[in-house]
């Protein structure tokens, strides 16, 4: 008999029980990422005084002001907290721009309910004095993450690419975020805030995401410090597909550093109010019905140089401490508004069908908006900046447009559906 079917049954044999080693080193592996999550996540919550069970299933827990996650972060082991902005930190605007639009409201901004301060947890109950909302992360959301340390952190834009040459590195974009948006370069900005009108978009995968947010960041294109806050539809953060306020930070250009809302050491939150992470309510997803906005408002203290997020105009959440950065504790190089898009498809076909905003171009009747868009510099009150100017990454895809000109206040839509039957121009 050929000795060649000898070879064979020995080549299987050989490789059926590699696989059965690579498979119970998996097993092991996996043992151990989910012992080291079930302990991350019983760390996060030692410190909860009381448990609210939300109606949409999230779990809040009332941890102890003192004891929350930021003061893991290693630079903030003898920080003190600082329970309220510096007064006049939070400028406003000038009298006569308020008593103006008053005086003014359109049809369109008598029925809109111009800030929404409702969540849906709060439904089911309220923190105690001294507490702070968190909303418990799932077990099954953070094992999805390569890493317990990447869970809630975006991924770079830009990143190193396998060598092409034994003596020579290229750097390529990972095309994996696309925007559209407002943007202000050219001063020194203390603050900017909008009203960001609240949409449901579809999100193709659970690893993409949809944002809308305001951004004011410094530093290099790769390592930029940023502050962000606005609303997300994040699946692989947020377990679902609702709609969620959020805010995000970073000191690297999302490298290492930085992640959404507390899901790492960094923010500290001071109200009781608001849960970051939450889900918004209400909704109403249908263009043509009645809008819901959000008014968001991120300014620096002049004093301390933490930076403060405000929500609907009122209620400080909490604040990023100046220790989490190098240079944005002094100011920021530039602002913006608009929507985000994160995919793997971004840029490759076929492209991502997740939408940005509402799924509507800015050029089209009922798309998303930003109105009330201001910005914090050396002036005694908010304004609108003296120089913006618009960009897409991918116009076919999502596109952005300013109203400028003719209108008593500037105004910006923006969005797009991705790909779809009817967008054949994103490939």
């Amino acid at each position: 008999m050929s000795p060649l079917p000898l070879i064979w049954k020995l080549k299987r044999l050989l490789n059926i029980g590699s696989e059965k080693k690579s498979k119970e080193a998996i097993g092991v592996v996996d043992n151990v990422k989910v012992l080291e999550v079930e302990n991350k996540l019983r760390h996060l919550r030692r410190h909860s005084l009381k448990t609210i069970k939300s109606e949409d299933g999230d779990i809040i827990d009332c941890i102890d002001l003192n004891k929350q996650p930021a003061f893991d972060h290693p630079a903030l082991k003898n920080h003190k907290i600082q329970m309220a902005p510096t007064k006049n930190s939070a400028k406003k605007e000038p009298i006569e721009w308020t008593k103006s639009r008053s005086k003014t409201k359109d049809a369109e901004d008598s029925l809109s309910l111009r800030v929404l301060t409702s969540q849906i947890w709060k439904k089911s109950g309220t923190c105690p004095e001294g507490t702070i909302p968190i909303r418990r992360i799932r077990k099954n959301d953070m094992l999805k993450a390569p890493s317990i340390e990447e869970y809630g952190r975006k991924k770079p834009s830009f990143s190193p690419s396998r060598q092409v040459h034994e003596n020579l590195d290229s750097y390529v974009p990972l095309r994996n975020h696309s925007k559209a948006i407002l943007f202000a370069v050219g001063f020194r900005y203390l603050g900017a805030k909008a009203d960001i009108n609240v949409c449901w978009p579809f999100v193709e995968k659970d690893d993409e995401f949809s944002t809308a947010q305001i951004s004011l960041l410094t530093g290099s294109y790769l390592h930029f410090e940023s502050v962000q806050s606005g609303w997300a539809v994040n699946p692989r953060v947020y377990g679902d597909r609702q709609t969620r306020v959020f805010v995000y930070w970073t000191a690297d250009g999302s490298n290492k550093t930085g992640c959404f809302d507390l899901t790492c050491p960094g923010f500290v939150q001071t109200s009781k109010e608001i849960a970051l992470g939450a889900a918004i309510y209400p909704i109403i997803p249908v263009p043509g019905d009645l809008p819901y906005d959000i008014n968001i408002y991120i300014y620096k203290d002049i004093l301390t140089n933490n930076w403060w997020v405000q929500y609907g105009e009122k209620t400080n959440i909490g604040y990023w401490p100046a220790e989490l950065f190098e240079t944005l504790c002094y100011n920021a190089d530039s602002v913006e508004w608009g929507g985000e898009v994160y995919s793997s498809k971004i840029l490759h076909y076929p492209h991502t069908k997740t939408n940005m905003g509402n799924g509507k171009f800015g050029s089209q009747p009922y798309s998303a908006y930003f109105k009330r868009m201001r910005i914090h510099d050396n002036s005694e009150s908010l304004k609108f900046p003296e120089y913006v100017d618009r960009y897409s990454d991918e116009y076919n895809c999502y596109d952005v447009r300013f109203l400028g000109d003719y209108v008593e206040d500037p105004e910006l839509y923006y969005g797009g559906p991705g790909s779809s039957d009817y967008n054949y121009m994103c490939l």
